[in-house]
Protein backbone atom coordinates (compact mmCIF):
# COMPACT_ATOMS: atom_id res chain seq x y z
CA UNK A 1 0.00 0.00 0.00
CA UNK A 2 1.52 3.27 -1.55
CA UNK A 3 0.51 6.70 0.45
CA UNK A 4 0.44 9.83 -0.91
CA UNK A 5 3.76 11.96 0.93
CA UNK A 6 1.33 15.13 1.65
CA UNK A 7 -1.02 12.87 3.24
CA UNK A 8 1.42 11.13 5.37
CA UNK A 9 2.60 14.48 6.20
CA UNK A 10 -0.69 16.42 6.73
CA UNK A 11 -1.25 13.37 9.17
CA UNK A 12 1.92 13.87 11.01
CA UNK A 13 1.28 17.19 11.16
CA UNK A 14 -2.03 16.98 12.34
CA UNK A 15 -0.57 14.35 15.16
CA UNK A 16 2.17 16.36 16.59
CA UNK A 17 -0.55 19.48 17.10
CA UNK A 18 -2.61 17.20 18.59
CA UNK A 19 -0.22 15.95 20.77
CA UNK A 20 0.96 19.76 21.69
CA UNK A 21 -2.17 20.36 22.45
CA UNK A 22 -3.17 17.75 24.85
CA UNK A 23 0.48 18.01 26.45
CA UNK A 24 0.03 21.65 26.87
CA UNK A 25 -3.19 21.49 28.87
CA UNK A 26 -1.45 19.81 31.85
CA UNK A 27 1.76 21.57 31.43
CA UNK A 28 1.27 24.97 30.08
CA UNK A 29 -1.69 25.86 31.64
CA UNK A 30 -1.52 24.13 35.55
CA UNK A 31 2.52 23.85 35.25
CA UNK A 32 2.93 26.75 37.03
CA UNK A 33 -0.03 26.49 39.59
CA UNK A 34 -0.31 24.64 42.84
CA UNK A 35 -2.89 22.01 42.82
CA UNK A 36 -5.53 21.67 45.55
CA UNK A 37 -4.52 18.32 47.66
CA UNK A 38 -7.59 16.46 46.73
CA UNK A 39 -6.45 16.22 43.52
CA UNK A 40 -2.82 15.22 44.19
CA UNK A 41 -4.03 12.86 46.64
CA UNK A 42 -6.22 11.26 43.76
CA UNK A 43 -2.87 11.72 41.36
CA UNK A 44 -1.28 9.50 43.47
CA UNK A 45 -3.00 6.40 42.53
CA UNK A 46 -2.59 7.19 38.35
CA UNK A 47 0.17 5.07 38.49
CA UNK A 48 -0.99 2.09 40.65
CA UNK A 49 -4.52 2.07 38.51
CA UNK A 50 -2.83 2.34 34.59
CA UNK A 51 -0.13 -0.14 35.05
CA UNK A 52 -2.19 -3.50 36.09
CA UNK A 53 -4.44 -2.34 32.68
CA UNK A 54 -0.63 -2.15 30.63
CA UNK A 55 0.64 -5.61 32.09
CA UNK A 56 -2.75 -7.53 32.37
CA UNK A 57 -2.65 -8.44 28.55
CA UNK A 58 0.87 -9.47 28.46
CA UNK A 59 0.46 -11.74 31.00
CA UNK A 60 -2.98 -13.10 30.14
CA UNK A 61 -3.03 -13.00 26.57
CA UNK A 62 0.81 -12.88 25.46
CA UNK A 63 1.75 -12.87 21.55
CA UNK A 64 4.38 -14.90 22.34
CA UNK A 65 2.20 -17.82 23.57
CA UNK A 66 -0.06 -17.37 20.00
CA UNK A 67 -2.16 -15.16 22.52
CA UNK A 68 -3.28 -18.50 25.03
CA UNK A 69 -2.61 -17.88 28.79
CA UNK A 70 0.88 -18.91 29.55
CA UNK A 71 1.79 -20.94 32.45
CA UNK A 72 5.37 -19.68 32.67
CA UNK A 73 3.80 -16.16 32.88
CA UNK A 74 1.35 -16.40 35.33
CA UNK A 75 3.67 -17.94 37.60
CA UNK A 76 6.08 -15.20 36.97
CA UNK A 77 3.32 -13.06 37.93
CA UNK A 78 2.38 -14.80 41.40
CA UNK A 79 6.22 -14.92 42.37
CA UNK A 80 6.97 -11.49 41.86
CA UNK A 81 3.63 -9.96 43.13
CA UNK A 82 4.06 -12.10 46.55
CA UNK A 83 7.93 -10.98 46.69
CA UNK A 84 6.69 -7.79 46.13
CA UNK A 85 4.11 -7.60 48.69
CA UNK A 86 6.32 -10.16 51.48
CA UNK A 87 9.34 -7.93 50.91
CA UNK A 88 8.30 -4.79 49.19
CA UNK A 89 11.18 -4.38 46.84
CA UNK A 90 10.55 -3.70 43.24
CA UNK A 91 14.05 -4.79 42.41
CA UNK A 92 13.09 -8.27 44.49
CA UNK A 93 9.91 -8.90 42.44
CA UNK A 94 11.83 -7.94 39.12
CA UNK A 95 14.62 -10.58 39.59
CA UNK A 96 12.65 -13.53 41.17
CA UNK A 97 10.06 -12.83 38.38
CA UNK A 98 12.33 -12.81 35.40
CA UNK A 99 14.19 -16.10 37.01
CA UNK A 100 10.89 -17.96 37.50
CA UNK A 101 9.74 -17.00 33.79
CA UNK A 102 12.78 -18.14 32.15
CA UNK A 103 13.14 -21.66 34.85
CA UNK A 104 9.38 -22.88 34.23
CA UNK A 105 10.06 -21.94 30.56
CA UNK A 106 13.30 -24.11 30.71
CA UNK A 107 11.78 -27.00 32.58
CA UNK A 108 8.62 -26.90 30.16
CA UNK A 109 10.46 -26.52 27.08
Amino acid sequence: MVLDPAKVWFIIIGMAIGTFFIRYSFLGLLGDRELPDWVLRHLRYVGVAVLPGLIAPLILWPEAAGGTPDLARIMATIAAVMIGIWKKSVIGAVVLGFGTLYTVQYLTA
